[in-house]
C-alpha cells in the first residue's frame, strides 16, 4: 500500500467493554490468536491502527470511529452479546455508517448464516446439496419420507460446528426426534436436517469480489476412523486436540485430486460465491464422493484468520505470506461498492 491507511480493528468480547479497554492478557491467550495476529501484522505493514473490542454497546464504537476516524475497519468482530447470529447485524451498521470495512457484506452474512436458504439457492441453480429439511422450534417434529437415513442434524444457523457430535448422525426416526428435540431445546435453534454424503471433507477458500482468487483445497482427513463409521467435522473434531490425536484427524492439502475436478471445484466454488453474494474473503465447504460428484454442505464468509488456520495456509501456499494476504483484504475492504 502506497499511502498506509489509518486502520481501526475490531473485536467482539465476552463481556462488557470500555473504550480504552486494555486488551494485554486476553491478546496472550488462544481464544486471542487471529486478533493478536492481524494486529501483528498491520505493525508489519507499518499502518496505523488501533483496535476495539464491543460487547453490547455500539455507541463505543460511534464514538471510536468519531474521535479517530480510520480510513478502514478490519472487521473481526462475529458476534454481539455472545450471540453469532448479529455478526450481519454489526456490518449492517457500517453499511449505514458509510465506513469502509473488510470482510463480507450484510446480505452475504444473512444468506449464508441460514444453512436452509443458502442450500434453496444453489439447489435451484442446479449446484449439488445434500437433500435436507428445516424444522422451526415450536412445530411437530417429524422426518419427510423422501430424506432418506443416514441423516445429519446440526443447529439451522450456528457456526464453528457447534451442535454438532456424533449424536447428530442419526439412523432411525427415533434417534431423528431425538436429536431434533435435543438441539431445539440446548441451543434455543431451529433445526436443519439433511442427508450425510459419504466422501471427502474438503474446504476451498476463495478471495476477491469482481475477480476472484481460489486458493489451494485443503482437507480434513479421518486418519483412524473405521471404514464402517461416519465421518463428520464435529465440534471436537475441530477444536479438541486431544480428540483430534486419538481419531487421527489432520487438516491438511488435499493429495490425489484429479487436476479436471480441482478446475470443476473452483469453477463451482466461485460460482457459489456470487450466488450468495460474498464479498472479501470466505471459505466454502463440500462433499466429494467417490464418484467425484461435488455437494455443497456450507459456506463461510469472514472464515477464522489466524496465521496457522485453512485460509491464511491456503493463502500462503499460493505465495501469498500473511502480512500480504491481510494487506490485500484490507486494499479489497477499502475499495469495495457497498449498498
Amino acid at each position: 500500500m502506497k499511502k498506509k491507511p489509518k486502520i481501526l480493528a475490531l473485536f467482539d468480547a465476552v463481556a462488557p467493554t470500555t473504550l480504552d479497554q486494555d486488551l494485554s492478557a486476553e491478546m496472550k491467550t488462544e481464544d486471542w490468536k487471529t486478533e493478536r495476529n492481524v494486529l501483528a501484522a498491520l505493525g508489519k505493514l507499518g499502518c496505523v491502527a488501533e483496535h476495539l473490542a464491543i460487547f453490547d454497546d455500539l455507541d463505543l464504537l460511534r464514538q471510536k470511529l468519531a474521535s479517530f476516524a480510520p480510513d478502514v475497519l478490519f472487521n473481526l468482530a462475529d458476534q454481539f452479546k455472545n450471540n453469532r447470529g448479529f455478526d450481519q447485524n454489526i456490518v449492517s451498521f457500517l453499511e449505514m455508517q458509510g465506513v469502509p470495512f473488510t470482510g463480507c457484506g450484510s446480505t452475504g452474512l444473512t444468506l449464508c448464516k441460514h444453512k436452509g436458504i443458502s442450500k434453496k439457492i444453489l439447489g435451484y441453480h442446479r449446484i449439488r446439496v445434500p437433500d435436507f429439511v428445516t424444522i422451526p422450534r415450536g412445530g411437530r417434529i417429524a422426518r419427510p419420507k423422501r430424506l432418506k437415513f443416514p441423516i445429519l442434524v446440526k443447529p439451522l444457523k450456528e457456526e464453528a460446528s457447534l451442535g454438532i457430535s456424533q449424536a447428530s448422525f442419526v439412523e432411525t426416526d427415533e434417534q431423528f426426534r431425538e436429536r431434533v428435540a435435543f438441539i431445539h431445546e440446548k441451543y434455543d435453534s431451529d433445526v436443519i436436517a439433511e442427508e450425510y454424503i459419504e466422501g471427502r471433507e474438503l474446504y476451498v477458500s476463495v478471495m476477491g469480489n469482481l475477480r476472484l482468487s481460489v486458493f489451494p483445497i485443503r482437507e480434513l482427513v479421518f486418519r483412524e476412523v473405521p471404514p464402517d463409521e461416519p465421518k463428520i467435522a464435529t465440534y471436537r473434531a475441530k477444536w479438541d486436540e486431544e480428540y483430534r490425536k486419538r481419531w487421527g484427524l489432520q487438516n491438511q492439502f488435499a493429495a490425489g485430486l484429479d487436476p479436471a475436478l480441482v478446475t470443476r471445484i473452483e469453477l463451482t466454488c466461485k460460482r457459489i460465491y456470487r450466488l450468495l453474494t460474498i464479498d472479501g474473503y470466505a471459505r466454502i465447504d463440500l462433499r466429494v464422493t467417490a464418484a467425484n460428484e461435488v455437494y455443497f454442505i456450507e459456506a463461510n464468509p469472514n472464515p477464522m484468520l489466524a496465521e496457522d488456520e485453512d485460509f491464511a495456509m491456503s493463502a500462503a501456499k499460493a505465495g501469498l505470506a500473511y502480512p500480504q494476504l491481510i494487506e490485500r483484504i484490507i486494499r479489497q475492504g477499502m475499495k469495495t461498492v457497498r449498498d
